[in-house]
């Protein structure tokens, strides 16, 4: 990078962990964007221009991640499956959730008290899944509103909320180390094979009263 983008990269990692500490502090609902600028010893001006919102300086990371999956399909090689370029990339940045068990616990704490911070969530989550799912339906020949496209985009999207939200408990519940990792990566592969197999021979429901199928 040039100078420039070095200093704006470091003024960016700077107001990030402004935000972090007084968050973690504080909780997020109780923090003002000011507040963060003075941490940062930026100007409140300068903390807009790098995040438009005060929820953005919580979910940055989360919306990269999400813009990286939509890539990932878009640009998978040829031959590759929508779901098979969505599930590398998401299996292999589970790699190193132990590593970062803390800073997941602080942040699910942060999260789990702000109304404001869950409702942007949803709103990120849903803007990515539409994402998908239009570029699914393009690659197709659909319109943008075609309903399969849709449903990919949802279970695949679904799948990796889901896989969070484990990590989130888990960790929340003690869970640490190897087994943190090999739990996550065990249940993400688990989920896929069961999106790549489909819902056929799912939880099918005994005939009078037999034995209950297990799914496999």
């Amino acid at each position: 990078m040039s100078l420039r983008e070095r200093k704006k990269e470091q003024t960016r990692q700077a107001i990030v962990e402004a935000a972090r500490r007084l968050f973690t502090e504080r909780g997020f609902d109780a923090v003002t964007v000011a507040e963060v600028a003075r941490e940062a010893d930026v100007s409140e001006g300068t903390v807009f221009n790098y995040f438009p919102t005060k929820e953005d300086l919580f979910y940055s990371p989360m919306e990269a991640f999400e813009a990286e999956l939509v890539a990932a399909v878009a640009q998978r090689k040829p031959g590759q499956s929508v779901a098979a370029a969505f599930q590398r990339l998401l299996l292999e940045r589970s790699a190193g959730i132990a590593e970062r068990a803390e800073l997941i616990a602080t942040a699910e704490r942060i999260r789990s008290a702000s109304p404001a911070l869950q409702a942007r969530e949803r709103e990120i989550s849903a803007q990515y899944t539409q994402s998908l799912a239009e570029l699914i339906a393009e690659e197709t020949g659909k319109p943008p509103d075609d309903v399969e496209a849709a449903v990919v985009a949802n279970a695949l999207m679904g799948a990796q909320r889901t896989l969070v939200d484990y990590v989130r408990t888990s960790v929340l519940a003690g869970k640490r180390g190897p087994k943190l990792e090999a739990d996550t990566r065990a249940q993400g592969r688990r989920a896929f094979k069961r999106l790549e197999r489909g819902l056929t021979d799912y939880a099918i429901k005994p005939v009078n009263g037999g034995t209950r199928r297990a799914a496999r």
